[in-house]
């Protein structure tokens, strides 16, 4: 790459917060015309780099560089304006609008009282989404529209705003694996016209696929820049963690048990009548992992949701829902949960933190009727604090507890393993809902969460796992269940589920077409 031209150059860039050094004297070229990935563990600073680079952020030190000459960004729109935009893995979009508004918006080219000239603005977004790939309705309303459609949108909001470099924030998670493709190609395309693309992400397979370029950070360092070409999966892991990593989940043989979770003939009908789940047949056993692959929107949340009691009674339900014979559809979470029911929801932020507690309140949520945590009318502090030391040692997550710090101060895979300790250290569990455990967790993260989770089937718990990596439903499960358009398509069993995890061979594919 020293023959390619530098577009971005960042020179001992660090950035505190208090005490905590999220980046250490970074120092980083990114070259025209590339994709260029960033990868680490959650926590190694790649967001707050980011950040820097779209100007959301101000470094305590070192200076950014466009084209040789400095440059400080004080808001995103002068990182805009300069040629660098940023895609977050949380879209920023305005639903009742369309996409062609979306895309405009803040950037309209026109005076206050002059009408925008729709027809010619329309026109524009639609060559520039068919020159890479993109093609969207322009006036279509961005409620209407998939996901991976959504993802389109904010990455043309960055090219109509003549971006030159593009940076991408987990942009495959929440996309079906034809989106990704689809997602990848379209970067080619933008590096091929000679713009560069940054791309964060912890997916190793896809750094090796997609990008030219790999830098990793860990614990706010850079620890090395190489040609991705140079690159292995072992290596890049090795580099990350700063240690050896068991890229295949251990998952010894078991022999299941009696029927745990029965889910016979279940239909769901939204509010407004939209048909989410069809005649849904499953059984997850004592012991077993029972796999849900699909893309998302094939009634993956409607599930989790009935399963959960926490869905619209305004919608309309058919079927049956039971716990070891017991019917659950008139219950409330509470209710379920003393049922012997433990959840780690979708969206950890929005269902199951609060932000803004601390990290032992968040740990005491949902268990707070636990005796063990009781003293007198109020709670036993002293024992909450040995159950939040605990879980930071098993479930190896990293912050200090000296002053009891909120939990949005934990990057995210750590939140999701305290989800996970706080779920899977109550009392007698006997059907534990996972809902992407992994999403957005780092390379050394994911071995743990999978080693509990393992652990915790073989303990006797039955497990329900939706998730949309095939890879890890692969890994983890005893049975498949492939859930298309609200149904269960095809189910393989636990002797295919094996063979396929042995051989290798094109296993995920097989899933593929009946999840798509």
């Amino acid at each position: 790459m020293a023959s390619l031209k530098t577009l971005v150059r960042l020179n001992g860039i660090s950035r505190s917060f208090g005490t905590f050094l999220a980046n250490d004297k970074v120092s980083l070229a990114i070259h025209e015309g590339t994709i260029h990935a960033l990868v680490g563990e959650n926590g190694a600073g790649k967001s707050t780099l980011s950040n820097i680079m779209y100007g959301l952020l101000r470094p305590d030190s070192g200076t950014i560089e466009l084209d040789g000459h400095k440059v400080s960004f004080g808001s995103p729109r002068q990182a805009i304006k300069a040629g660098i935009g940023m895609v977050h893995q949380h879209f920023m979009l305005i639903p009742t609008l369309t996409v062609a508004e979306n895309i405009v918006l803040g950037d309209e080219r026109s005076s206050l009282f002059t009408p925008l000239p729709r027809r010619r603005i329309e026109k524009e977004i639609l060559e520039l989404s068919r020159r890479h790939g993109m093609e969207v309705d322009p006036g279509a309303p961005v409620s209407s529209l998939s996901v991976g459609e959504q993802q389109r949108v904010e990455i043309l909001k960055v090219l109509y705003r003549n971006a030159r470099l593009l940076i991408l924030d987990e942009p495959t998670a929440v996309l079906s694996p034809p989106e990704t493709e689809q997602l990848f190609r379209s970067l080619r395309s933008l590096a091929n016209e000679g713009r560069s693309v940054m791309l964060v992400t912890h997916k190793l397979d896809e750094v090796l696929e997609v990008s030219d370029e790999v830098s990793v950070m860990r614990k706010g360092r850079l620890i090395g820049t190489l040609s991705t070409s140079e690159a292995t999966r072992e290596s890049l892991a090795r580099m990350m963690v700063g240690r050896d990593v068991l890229l295949r989940t251990d998952n010894p043989p078991q022999q299941p048990g009696k029927t745990v979770l029965s889910i016979e003939k279940l239909e769901y009908r939204t509010p407004d009548g939209r048909q989410k789940l069809r005649g849904l047949d499953l059984k997850v056993r004592a012991g077993e992992i029972y796999g849900i692959a699909g893309v998302e929107g094939n009634g993956q949340s409607e599930l989790l949701s009935l399963l959960w009691g926490s869905w619209d009674r305004h919608g309309r339900v058919a079927g049956k829902i039971s716990i070891e014979g017991v019917p659950i559809l008139d219950r409330n979470p509470a209710e379920i949960a003393d049922m012997g029911v433990s959840m780690i929801p979708e969206d950890r932020l929005e269902s199951a933190v609060v932000p803004e507690f601390s990290i032992e309140d968040n740990l005491l949520f949902g268990r707070h009727r636990e005796k063990a945590f009781h003293r007198g009318l109020g709670f036993d502090r002293e024992k909450l604090r040995k159950a939040t030391g605990k879980a930071i040692a098993d479930y190896d997550i990293r912050f200090s507890l000296k002053d009891n710090p909120p939990i949005s101060s934990l990057s995210g895979g750590n939140q999701q393993k305290l989800v996970l300790a706080r779920e899977l250290e109550r009392p007698d569990i006997r059907l534990l809902v996972l809902a992407q455990p992994t999403r957005g967790v780092d390379i050394g993260a994911i071995e743990l969460i999978h080693r509990r989770i393992v652990e915790a089937r073989v303990r006797g718990i039955a497990i329900l796992l939706v998730s949309s990596e095939l890879e890890e439903i692969i890994a983890l499960s005893t049975r498949i269940g492939c859930l298309f358009e609200g149904a269960i398509r095809h189910e393989f069993s636990e002797e295919e589920v094996r063979n396929g995890r042995i051989s290798e061979s094109g296993f995920e594919k097989e899933i593929g077409l009946y999840i798509t």
